[in-house]
């Protein structure tokens, strides 16, 4: 019975491992040089014609790496990933779990920490080519030395000048909701038209549509939405009530999302990126009902 029941789990961990994916990783160096190349490979076997979903090409590593290189080599079965990289600071940088999703199973390669040290030494001498050469100058020596300076100068008092003229005696435009509103919805179609959605490139996608909504609501609501991280956002605009809970929650929603995208999260499909475009762009035809509400409140 022992022999039956080791045969048993040995035959249950051979199929395991058959069918399921192997995900390995190999770092060249851990000890880089100022500006020195690296390699970072990553494999995955036993795909059986399954999609890999990642990060885009030059998108993978944090942002301290530059990376040179982004090559990726798939077939039925097989996805090797090869990345050559640079880091032109000092320090002790890490990378990351990576993560891969094939099918619905999630893959995360290994932790890695890379050393950057400064080759160049305080002993290293630095010989002159020639000797140093003492000269005279006159006055209109300096004047071909820094006349490029006093005429910068110049142009930037006059257009201080200017600015401020403007500002005191020139006529401000008022910006009316409808007219933020038409502006916003033609910044909307171009994204469209940029077919982010049909490709399946959710991270630009996203990066650009909370981009236009940000915008959006920083005009159009007098909210600082371009400076305000996602949660400080979704807390001001609950707290001071302009906008309506429905497009709330719109925003709110969309925003979380883009977070999760940017940092490689979650991998939504086509149908929720239509969605949420759908979503914001209905938001920002319905603002001005929240502006026309708003005015009548502080009447009130």
């Amino acid at each position: 019975m022992k022999l039956k029941k080791i045969f048993f789990l040995l035959l249950f961990f051979i199929c395991v491992n058959a069918f399921s994916q192997l995900l390995s990783s190999n770092l060249e160096k851990k000890t880089l040089a100022l500006g020195e190349t690296d390699h970072l490979v990553i494999k995955i076997e036993n795909l059986r014609s399954r999609a890999v979903i990642t990060a885009p090409k030059d998108e993978l590593l944090p942002f301290h790496f530059e990376e040179i290189k982004d090559s990726i080599g798939i077939n039925a079965n097989t996805y090797e990933r090869r990345i050559e990289f640079a880091v032109y600071e000092e320090g002790t940088f890490k990378i990351p779990e990576l993560e891969f999703k094939v099918g619905e199973k999630l893959l995360k390669t290994i932790p890695y920490e890379i050393e950057v040290v400064n080759t160049a030494t305080k002993e290293d001498q630095i010989n002159d080519i020639m000797k140093n050469k003492e000269v005279d100058l006159e006055a209109i020596d300096y004047w071909e030395l820094y006349k490029w300076y006093v005429f910068t100068a110049l142009a930037v008092i006059a257009l201080i000048f200017v600015i401020v003229m403007f500002v005191k005696y020139g006529k401000k435009k008022k910006s009316s909701p409808v007219v933020t509103t038409n502006q916003t919805l033609k910044e909307l179609d171009s994204l469209k038209k940029k077919k982010y959605i049909e490709e399946g490139n959710y991270r630009a996608f996203y990066v650009e549509l909370i981009d236009i909504s940000r915008k959006f609501i920083t005009k159009q609501y007098r909210i600082p939405a371009d400076v305000l991280l996602t949660d400080d956002l979704v807390a001001l605009m609950k707290e001071n009530n302009t906008i309506s809970q429905d497009n709330e929650k719109i925003v709110e929603d969309v925003f979380l999302r883009g977070d999760l995208v940017k940092f490689a999260k979650t991998f939504p499909d086509k149908d929720l990126m239509e969605k949420d475009f759908t979503e914001i762009r209905d938001f920002v035809k319905r603002s001005s009902e929240d502006i026309e509400f708003e005015n009548l409140r502080k009447d009130v």
